[in-house]
């Protein structure tokens, strides 16, 4: 068993909070610990945002299980974060 001290550096996860705008943040991660420091870190830095403007709250998708985006939505009340899963398109 490898320990995270023991890991080849070349096995680094990669991890990524891509900001489209102030009201779009996409986060890339490939571990389970990593997506959710960063989905946190983003929905903070949305809420930041959000309070400035009194007026939407923040909604929350998972695209896969590496892939989501953190935005400030009008169709998610002041004060509120939503979640929802994007469907698997067949």
């Amino acid at each position: 068993m490898r320990t995270p001290e023991s890991r080849d550096p070349a096995e680094k996860e990669t991890t990524m909070i891509k900001r489209h705008s102030d009201l779009v943040l996409a986060i890339t991660a490939h571990d389970p610990d990593t997506v959710e420091n960063d989905l946190n870190t983003a929905v903070e830095m949305a809420r930041e945002h959000a309070m400035t403007e009194s007026r939407h709250g923040i909604l929350v998708t998972q695209h896969s299980f590496t892939s989501y985006t953190v935005a400030v939505s009008r169709d998610v009340p002041y004060g509120q974060t939503h979640e929802r899963r994007e469907q698997a398109r067949q």
